[in-house]
């Protein structure tokens, strides 16, 4: 027991000594690598050249090509120096539904190599040169903004300049998010931002700036924009900061592009046809309010306007945060289409009282409509007064008699004179039944005249009603116009 105790202790010993002589060895073997990558890179500091060649040499570049996972920097604590810029060579698509923007742009980079270096008089006065950048290393500069696989076409090769500056220039199908505010549609503008930076690499290993100035950037991208397309560039702005996250920091460069809608087609296919609907119902009150193909004509007219609507809703945007002013525009218009069809059904409603006979206009119906508000409304209109009427000295007179029946008699003989009045007891069943027949006539236009009279004076009112309403119509409308007016041209200045 006392062997097996002892000899527990040396075998520890043995197993520590192992690992140290392991780790030791581990850290040559780096040290001798790092060694030897810095006295590789300090020989190929200079690209060799040979007599009756133009330029480098394959052996010299393949050297370099080989270091391809290192920043290509002598001395790793520089950071490498990474310039931008791009042109904004077309608008391709604004979804407003999803927020997102697709562009097409031209991209230029700049960085320098510090391992592709030769001298021009021993090259054969070769300054620049082209090579595929999948030979060479490349910032990872990505737009944070991006949400979509990168379709654009590849540009696989770099332009290499003889003091190692590298130029690659290549297309952009750039598909990002964007806030779009869609409120003041078709007269908005939309702010998006592009931010340029290195997905992996701090502000140790790489710092961004712009290559040209951003006044520059914009009048390049108003040149090749301002030709065609629904979207016109105002300005091109941008900025460089540090983004930090934790103890990291990233150096990034953040444009802002903001384009302006061109509202030509929507103000001809949108505005303009529903302004002549709401003219055409302006104009149907004209329309003889007594007829019933007024109401009509309304309902048809209604109809189309919802149709246009229908065929008219896929050029409208449509997000979940907001809905535009045009859409509140038509809303309203079909609001105010649906409100002078129901003023048509109520004067309608006032003009057909005849159906109710003998209902005369109530006392103050009289009072606020026939006098207060035609007043008001400069409506004028006279009552068909009629003298009572005398009889005349030659016509007959219908007197009756005490049996109930009606005996006519001219107005310039009396019963002693007429020579016939021994015959009016032979032809009396025959006076009765005419005398009965004049008094129900009498009955019914007396009846008639009445019901005229009630008819009249409910027309009256209808299209006092009707004069009041319509101008109550014109006011609103007037008042609706110069509002959604007043709030795009508001719109418009403050953007």
């Amino acid at each position: 027991m006392s062997g097996y105790q002892c000899k527990c202790p040396q075998g520890e010993q043995v197993k520590q000594v192992k690992q140290q002589e392991q780790s030791q060895s581990i850290r040559n073997t780096e040290h001798e690598e790092y060694q030897h990558h810095l006295r590789f890179t300090l020989n190929v500091s200079k690209l060799s050249c040979k007599e009756g060649h133009s330029g480098p040499t394959h052996e010299s570049m393949q050297a370099v090509f080989d270091l391809k996972p290192f920043r290509p920097a002598v001395n790793l604590s520089n950071p490498t120096i990474a310039n931008i810029s791009f042109t904004l060579y077309a608008v391709l698509g604004v979804n407003e539904k999803t927020q997102i923007l697709t562009t097409f742009l031209w991209l230029r980079q700049f960085w320098q190599h510090e391992f592709l270096v030769w001298d021009p008089d021993e090259c054969d006065g070769v300054t620049r040169i082209s090579l595929p950048v999948e030979k060479l290393w490349s910032p990872d500069i990505i737009v944070y903004e991006f949400v979509d696989d990168d379709v654009s076409q590849a540009c696989p090769y770099v332009y290499v300049n003889h003091t190692g500056h590298i130029r690659w220039d290549r297309m952009l199908r750039l598909v990002s998010s964007c806030n779009l505010e869609i409120f003041s549609f078709p007269f908005d503008m939309q702010n998006c931002s592009f931010t340029f930076g290195s997905y992996m690499h701090t502000i140790r290993d790489v710092r961004l700036s712009p290559a040209l100035t951003f006044q520059e950037m914009s009048r390049n991208s108003k040149r090749y924009l301002e030709a065609s397309g629904e979207w016109e560039l105002v300005d091109l702005l941008g900025e460089t900061s540090i983004l930090q996250f934790g103890v990291d920091e990233w150096d990034i460069i953040t444009f802002w592009v903001v384009i302006k809608r061109r509202p030509v087609l929507y103000v001809v296919n949108l505005l303009i046809p529903s302004s002549f609907l709401m003219l055409i119902d302006i104009l149907s009150f004209y329309l003889p309010p007594h007829s019933v193909d007024r109401a009509s004509f309304k309902m048809t007219l209604i109809l189309g306007y919802t149709v246009f609507l229908l065929i008219m809703n896929d050029l409208l945007p449509s997000t979940a945060n907001g809905t535009p002013l045009i859409g509140i525009y038509f809303s309203v218009c079909l609001a105010l289409m649906v409100i002078s069809l129901l003023e048509t059904v109520i004067i309608t409603n006032v003009l057909h009282h005849n159906s109710m006979k003998y209902k005369e206009v109530p006392n103050w119906v009289r009072v606020v409509v026939l006098k207060h508000i035609a007043n008001l409304i400069c409506y004028r209109w006279t009552e068909d007064v009629q003298p009572p009427t005398t009889p005349q000295k030659d016509e007959p007179e219908i007197s009756n008699v005490d049996s109930g029946l009606w005996i006519i008699q001219p107005a310039s003989q009396t019963p002693a004179q007429d020579p016939t009045s021994s015959r009016g007891a032979a032809a009396l069943p025959e006076l009765q039944q005419i005398c009965q027949y004049l008094g129900d006539l009498h009955a019914h236009l007396t009846s008639m005249h009445k019901e005229n009279e009630l008819l009249d004076q409910w027309c009256h009112v209808g299209y006092v009603l009707d004069f009041l309403l319509f101008r109550i119509y014109l006011l609103l409308i007037s008042c609706y116009a110069l509002v959604i007016i007043s709030m795009w041209c508001v719109w418009i200045n403050q953007s």
